[in-house]
């Protein structure tokens, strides 16, 4: 079994703390994405899940063992990182079979393993090629074959599609996700691309300052986010937030009522959140005046003002606007979000 366990897991730089007594449990062949902002402590917990970095306190635990004190290569872990870290004068082959060499495997086994790897990932046309001679999404599946071959308990991945161009990334998160589907091995992967953690994982892990805002399965993540954190990171655009104010039974923003089915103490401040394909243009609702409009092809997105807030409304036809031109937005029956003022934790609905 290869289940990572995590308790009381903080990190500290003299008297600063990046890390505030962290726990999670990442089941046996689980694919787990750590998702937040630059800083937000993501990398730090993955090295230190490695051994790359020192434990503070607290307790990391692999396959039931704690490896708090262990080195990197005693903790039967493979990490890829993102910028491949390839031997430039050893060619796929030697580069993908050198861990295993320096263990004295067998070499039989040893290229057996390498080819099996390079059929897996496609890489058996460029074995003996050296890294120049391979573009940057080759580069990279040679880093995970030299992670493959090793046979470990748990695959860590660190930002690993950060340095590819955009079509690639996509590409590479299919080519990830369906090599997860093949080995069932336990994984963790680092990443600031919120799309990326979306499409990729089993269940998502947020984090912000060096603490966990919430772990769940993407759609739960989405559809019902633990605050306003949560809520404005996950999702691309990000949801609409807007003050609003309890009133009749409902909520009232910027002058207008909407129905809620939460019962809210008359007058309590709430935020309150629509996802942008949630937001139409209608003949009345909020007020707002169209800053930006982007047409993407297979849906429209429409930038407006709404006070000082900037608003985004997803739609799937081809609204006749322009920017400076007055519209009203109104959200969908039962699409309200809503968040209290003081924690921006979410109310339950």
């Amino acid at each position: 079994m290869a289940e990572v366990t995590i308790r009381e897991l903080r990190k500290a730089y003299g008297a600063v703390e990046v890390l505030h007594g962290l726990d999670l449990d990442i089941a046996d062949g689980e694919f787990v994405v750590l998702v937040g902002p630059s800083g937000c402590g993501k990398s730090t917990l993955l090295r230190m899940i490695a051994g790359l970095e020192g434990i503070s306190s607290g307790r990391v635990a692999i396959g039931g063992r704690v490896v708090n004190n262990l080195p990197p290569a005693q903790r039967d872990i493979a990490m890829v990182f993102q910028n491949y870290a390839l031997y430039p004068h050893k060619t796929v082959a030697a580069n993908m079979a050198f861990a295993l060499r320096m263990r004295g495997m067998d070499k039989a086994e040893i290229r057996e393993r390498v080819e099996r790897a390079a059929e897996v990932l496609g890489l058996t046309p460029y074995l003996d090629r050296y890294p120049r001679a391979l573009s940057g999404g080759q580069r990279q599946r040679v880093a995970m074959g030299r992670a493959i071959v090793r046979d470990p308990q748990v695959f860590l991945f660190d930002e690993p599609l950060s340095n590819l161009d955009a079509k690639l990334r996509v590409q590479m998160r299919t080519e990830i996700r369906e090599l997860h589907q093949r080995l069932k091995a336990t994984t963790i992967y680092v990443t600031h691309d919120q799309i990326e953690a979306m499409t990729m994982a089993d269940r998502i892990v947020v984090m912000q300052g060096g603490r966990i805002e919430q772990v769940g399965a993407p759609l739960e993540l989405y559809d019902r986010p633990a605050n306003t954190f949560v809520a404005s990171f996950i999702g691309s655009p990000a949801m609409n937030l807007f003050d609003g104010v309890a009133r009749g039974g409902g909520v009232e923003i910027g002058g207008v009522a909407f129905p809620v089915a939460a019962d809210l103490a008359e007058g309590r401040p709430v935020v309150c959140g629509v996802r942008p394909e949630h937001l139409r243009l209608a003949d009345s609702g909020l007020a707002a005046t169209v800053a930006v409009v982007e047409p993407t092809g297979s849906e429209t997105h429409v930038v407006a003002r709404h006070g000082a807030r900037e608003v985004v409304a997803v739609v799937r036809e081809r609204p006749d606007v322009r920017p400076g031109q007055a519209v009203h937005l109104m959200p969908e029956a039962g699409q309200l979000h809503l968040f209290d003022a003081e924690s921006r934790k979410r109310i339950t609905t």
